[in-house]
């Protein structure tokens, strides 16, 4: 029986919890800091957990993670 394949670009994007919670790195943290200020830039520097709700079809995604 040949492996499954994680979809690689959810690999990228997100990792499992030692609870298995799905953690996620915040948007708009890329670009165009001029505009937002220093509050608002020291919360994007943190990690969001993704919803309850979109962890299940993130998980199939993510077989061996």
């Amino acid at each position: 029986m040949p492996k499954m394949k994680s979809n690689r670009a959810a690999c990228k994007r997100f990792k499992i919890t030692g609870t298995g919670r799905v953690r996620r790195a915040s948007g708009g943290a890329q670009h165009g800091f001029i505009g937002k200020n220093r509050k608002r830039r020291r919360r994007l520097r943190d990690n969001a957990m993704v919803a309850p709700e979109w962890e299940k079809r993130i998980k199939n995604l993510m077989p061996y993670a």
